[in-house]
């Protein structure tokens, strides 16, 4: 091996984390059961899952009576890999951090009659099955969605993708987009899909498609809505004709031209988003309407949320451009009226929520709020009314789960046991004392079943793995365990269990939480230890919690067990301790989180355990931002900055994220400038490695390529790692190999050894 080649190879200390192990997916003791759901009647659980703790998954069935586990369905070899996917499979896939094969989704039939359906799809095609017991049947065959408009031969030609389809509630029919177009299919086997839109085919428009906005920061990836009797779906049409084209050539690619290179209409902060109108057409393709949304709200505005309610009514919500209000508009199919329920106002931002809950035979609903600068529960009626708060106090409400209306409770999951944990609880609708009712510590992911007795609880704490139980809703005692984690990685890796402690931000505003490893004092001492900071640090994001997830994070497990600190430090901006704690960022973001990290920091060095000398951090996406502005900010603090895909300068990333936080561009200039890392460059002191995907759509390769001119002209030296066929996040095992392997290099040459 040559002096160049091992330049860039580490020689590790022993440890039995491998840098492979760092890259594999899913991370060791993270694999578990999830898209959980009950059967219609309540006596099974179904569940994904990888039978080898891969990232290709199965659909499973358990009986819950008598714990006996069975395959329903698997997909055929070859199909659902990574590399199957079509280019627009690939983006939804990117939006949604969908990192599993196989069998990716499925979906019951919630309100159908008997046994029930099973929607799944596989490949390109869609399945639907009758209950647990019936034929796994092909609802259609897709070439018959051709129609003489494309040029095809045979069945391996290559036909546009079925994108996200869905069954209805009431299992009649599934609604689903092809080639720009909203069609809906019988659930008999027997039928033709109908085209229910037209005019988007060929054009910069889609129909029933969640646009780019929707699906990356407004956590909705659905762009049409089925009512519950099956008779009229919901759409909305997607304009992005007037958005330039943002061009990104595949560098690494064989090919030249067209076949080399993908355009995406992405809406750039103070620039134009897309326009989007609301349509309603009943499900058999007739009797289209339009609510013209412009002349009620303007133009500018966000279709945040549909809903049907069970009498056919439907209740959209629309945001302002500025998101600092969101008005409930309630449609009549029937009559084209709209009726404004309320509006929700903000002096900082609103953040949308899925908790819009309708009462079965009533004319109530029950709502969630952060007026208080914490998310609390509302019961409303149609008119608008508040007519009780539920829960109140200065914790949140985080989902949810479901209502009983004949004992007159909603379930909900919320962080009132402390920041760290995620907790089940339950409140009567007449308001009053909260019950917890999971018990054990830790974050759990809760779904009850119809009859509101039992509920499945997929949980973890930092000292177990994952596993999944079923529960008793009435105390939360086990009833029957799905899923024990077994990994055999785990004996090997011997991980270290962090610690957390609390201390207060330097200007003494809030109390901060941390979480960190400390290395073997047997083997480096008892410290100070050279420092690396792992940062995230925005906004809907919290890095420091109860969770297995915090003790897997194998780059932090291996770099303690190499003699470095590793600490994680929640600064203000992040995410589960309530509006007033994220909103201090407003207007001027890369400060606060900064001066935050600095605490955390001068935290560990005051108790002689990180060396104030020798400081390094790293993050990806916002949390490579961080690092940069870390780096460029407090160079008396950082001294290595490790920055993957990291946004440089927020006029360069889209409308609904930045501006929630900066305003726009041409409001905030000042804000803006001050948010920019090229701002602060002449500041950098230390060493700072640069990583990015070439084709990333969405924090563009542009934003590193920006700040490595300002570099240059500062004539200050960084290190780049390119990876020419990845996106936001790499996912070729190779690359993520390589790019351990670099990462662990560089900090290794510019922080020293541990020892």
């Amino acid at each position: 091996m040559s002096h160049k080649q091992s330049r860039y190879i580490p020689v590790p200390v022993e440890s039995s984390i491998t840098y492979e192990d760092i890259a594999i997916f899913p991370r060791p003791g993270c694999s578990a059961p999830d898209s959980i759901a009950f059967s219609p009647d309540d006596s099974v659980v179904t569940y994904l899952a990888s039978s080898d703790g891969s990232l290709n998954r199965q659909l499973y069935a358990m009986d819950i009576a008598t714990g006996q586990v069975r395959e329903l369905c698997k997909p055929p070899s070859g199909t659902g890999e990574e590399e199957s996917f079509s280019l627009e499979e690939k983006l939804r896939r990117e939006r949604a951090r969908q990192l599993h094969t196989g069998i990716t989704s499925y979906a019951w039939a919630e309100g159908a009659e008997g046994a029930g359906k099973i929607l799944v799809p596989i490949g390109n095609e869609l399945f639907v099955q009758d209950g647990l017991n019936g034929e796994l049947k092909r609802l259609f065959d897709p070439l018959m969605l051709l129609n003489g408009e494309h040029s095809l031969s045979d069945k391996d030609a290559n036909i546009p993708p079925i994108l996200d389809a869905r069954i209805s509630s009431d299992g009649k029919v599934v609604g689903f987009v092809w080639d720009r177009e909203l069609y809906i299919v019988s659930t008999d086997c027997k039928s033709k899909p109908v085209q229910l839109t037209s005019g988007a085919r060929g054009t910069e428009y889609t129909n029933g498609l969640a646009d780019y906005i929707a699906q990356e920061e407004m956590d909705r990836y659905e762009g049409y809505w089925i009512s519950k009797d099956s008779t009229k779906v919901a759409f909305q049409q997607v304009d992005e004709s007037h958005i330039p084209k943002y061009r990104i050539m595949h560098q690494g690619s064989d090919k030249v031209g067209e076949a080399a290179q993908e355009d995406h209409h992405y809406p750039f902060a103070g620039a134009s988003n897309p326009r989007v109108r609301f349509g309603v057409v009943n499900s058999d393709g007739s009797s289209l309407q339009w609510y013209d949304l412009t002349a009620r709200f303007g133009e500018d505005i966000y279709l945040a949320r549909v809903k049907w309610l069970p009498d056919n009514t439907a209740i959209i919500q629309i945001q302002n451009r500025d998101q600092t209000e969101l008005e409930l508009v309630r449609i009549f199919p029937d009559s084209k009226e709209m009726k404004t329920v309320f509006v929700e106002k903000s002096e900082f931002w609103i953040n949308l929520h899925n908790m819009l809950t309708p009462l079965r035979g009533s004319d109530k609903f029950i709502w969630a709020s952060e007026r208080s600068g914490f998310q609390h529960l509302f019961l409303y009626d149609y008119d608008g009314n508040m007519l009780r708060q539920l829960t109140d106090g200065d914790w949140m409400v985080e989902d949810i789960k479901a209502v009983d209306e004949v004992r007159g409770l909603v379930y909900f999951t919320g962080t009132k046991s402390g920041w760290k944990d995620r907790h089940l609880y339950s409140v009567s609708l007449q308001g009053g004392d909260v019950v917890k009712i999971t018990q054990d510590g830790g974050m759990h992911n809760v779904i009850v079943d119809h009859s509101k007795q039992l509920f499945v609880d997929q949980y973890s704490t930092c000292t177990f793995p994952f596993r999944v139980n079923v529960c008793s809703l009435k105390d939360g005692t086990v009833v029957r365990s799905i899923f024990v984690n077994k990994d055999p990685r785990l004996d090997r890796l011997s991980l270290v269990t962090p610690t957390f402690v609390e201390f207060p931000s330097s200007d003494d505003k809030v109390t901060l939480q941390a979480a960190y490893l400390r290395p073997d004092q047997d083997k480096f001492g008892p410290g100070p230890y050279p420092t690396v900071v792992a940062v995230y640090g925005g906004p809907h994001v919290q890095t420091v919690s109860n969770s297995w997830t915090v003790t897997a994070d194998l780059r932090s497990q291996f770099l303690c067990s190499q003699g470095y600190l590793v600490i994680k430090v929640d600064n203000r901006g992040s995410s589960r301790r309530g509006l007033h704690f994220e909103s201090q960022v407003k207007w001027n973001m890369g400060y606060l989180e900064v001066e935050d990290q600095k605490a955390g920091v001068n935290f560990f060095v005051e108790r002689g355990l990180a060396d104030k000398h020798r400081v390094a951090i790293y993050g990806w996406s916002y949390g490579g931002y961080m690092s940069a502005m870390a780096l460029a900010r407090a160079p008396e603090t950082f001294h290595v900055g490790i920055a993957g895909a990291p946004v440089t300068h927020w006029d360069g990333y889209d409308t609904h994220y930045t501006e929630r936080y900066m305003g726009r561009p041409q409001d905030n200039p000042e804000g803006y400038a001050q948010s920019s890392v090229m701002t602060h460059v002449d500041q950098i002191e230390g060493s700072l490695l640069l990583v990015h995907g070439l084709i990333d759509e969405n924090v563009h390769f542009r934003h590193t390529a920006r700040l490595i001119n300002a570099l240059i002209r500062a004539q200050k030296h960084y290190e780049l790692l390119l990876f020419p066929d990845e996106r936001h996040s790499p996912r070729s095992l190779k690359d993520r190999v390589f790019m351990e392997q670099r990462i662990h290099s560089f900090i290794q040459r510019t922080l020293g050894p541990a020892r």
